[in-house]
């Protein structure tokens, strides 16, 4: 479901798919080719989201910002299932695990990982290209050439998700 909140509207790319189960509300902006799960919670309703291309946010993710300030997330961008993401700032091609939180002024930088359950506390950096887990989260090791083009292959899957697949292939059952 989509809602305008006092005059603010959500922005989706065309080629992008949110699942009737998702809800998207006020000032949000999806780049093209995302995925937006089922049951995510993306409220731009005091706060303003910005969700770069070829995105995806997984199944009950929720997405927030502070009032007046804004969440960023970048391109090529995993947000796993049950992730909650608030006002933070998530660099190109990251991977935010399961059930993490990525909390306020948190970065995470370009090709991070943050692991299953982690928690990047308020203003933590995980630096481009590092492994967190635990909590709070921790560096723990490189990203190395080998993960990076295993993980591109996932994120197509799910750009080919939004783009086509359940676009297509999504049919409603009746009981």
């Amino acid at each position: 479901m989509f809602y305008e909140f006092e005059g603010r509207k959500p922005r989706i790319g065309k080629s992008s798919f949110v699942c009737d189960s998702a809800t998207i509300i006020g000032d949000v902006e999806i780049g093209e080719g995302c995925f937006i799960g089922p049951g995510a919670r993306i409220r731009g309703d005091y706060g303003r989201i910005r969700i770069g291309d070829n995105t995806s946010i997984e199944d009950n993710c929720v997405v927030h910002a502070r009032p007046d300030e804004e969440c960023i997330i970048g391109e090529f961008v995993t947000i796993g299932h049950n992730a909650t993401i608030h006002n933070c700032r998530i660099g190109d091609s990251a991977i935010i695990g399961m059930s993490a939180t990525v909390s306020d002024y948190a970065q995470v930088g370009e090709w991070a990982v943050v692991g299953e359950g982690a928690v990047v506390a308020n203003r933590q950096e995980v630096p481009p290209a590092k492994i967190a887990v635990g909590v709070p989260a921790k560096v723990i090791g490189d990203v190395q050439d080998e993960f990076k083009e295993q993980w591109t292959r996932f994120k197509k899957i799910y750009v080919g998700f939004a783009k086509e697949r359940y676009p297509k292939g999504l049919k409603p059952l009746l009981p």
